[in-house]
């Protein structure tokens, strides 16, 4: 992961002064709320993702595996230029993130119904946080979903087993910001 030791972005990118400098930087100014991004295909999805993170303030959002990235017009069409104002990162191995987050002390959650995920609005919560959402179809990767510190899905009412991988980011992520601003979370 490249990122300024100060924290500066270049157009919504994460810049290095050094290239093999992969410390985590928490970012004056936003919401302790990250985005790790696995594998999802639609072009129109991650640019939803990033103007839901965007609209909370989110940290960053990190790209990973065959995840699109910026500049696309499908990417900028959705996103209305909050890939320019959200700090983003593409990074090959979700896997390194995800263990270089939970290094920084943040909280890593997937965001996956399975056998064992709980109701995300039951999850106790501790900020900094990341929420991990992956594959339209395949969904989260089990390598990555053994790396979180937990697994948190949306209870669903209807005869569909899921949400639309943008509109669970943009869920999660209001309900996210509503739990820090409410001071329900450790």
């Amino acid at each position: 992961m490249r990122a300024s030791p100060r924290g500066r972005t270049a157009g919504g990118r994460l810049v290095a002064s050094d290239p093999t400098d992969c410390r985590f930087i928490h970012w004056a100014g936003r919401n302790p709320i990250y985005v790790v991004v696995e594998n999802v295909r639609s072009l129109f999805n991650v640019g939803a993702i990033f103007r839901a993170a965007d609209g909370v303030n989110a940290a960053a959002v990190y790209l990973t595996g065959f995840t699109g990235c910026p500049p696309r017009r499908e990417i900028s069409r959705v996103a209305l230029g909050a890939e320019a104002s959200v700090p983003w990162s593409q990074e090959d191995s979700t896997r390194e993130v995800v263990d270089l987050l939970r290094e920084q002390g943040v909280l890593v959650l997937a965001l996956e119904r399975n056998d064992y995920s709980i109701d995300y609005r039951k999850s106790r919560l501790t900020f900094p946080v990341a929420i991990v959402v992956g594959h339209e179809v395949e969904g989260i990767r089990a390598e990555t979903l053994e790396r979180c510190d937990g697994v948190v899905h949306i209870p669903m009412l209807g005869s569909k087993d899921s949400l639309n991988v943008s509109v669970a980011t943009g869920i999660s992520l209001y309900q996210l910001l509503t739990m820090k601003e409410s001071g329900d979370a450790r």
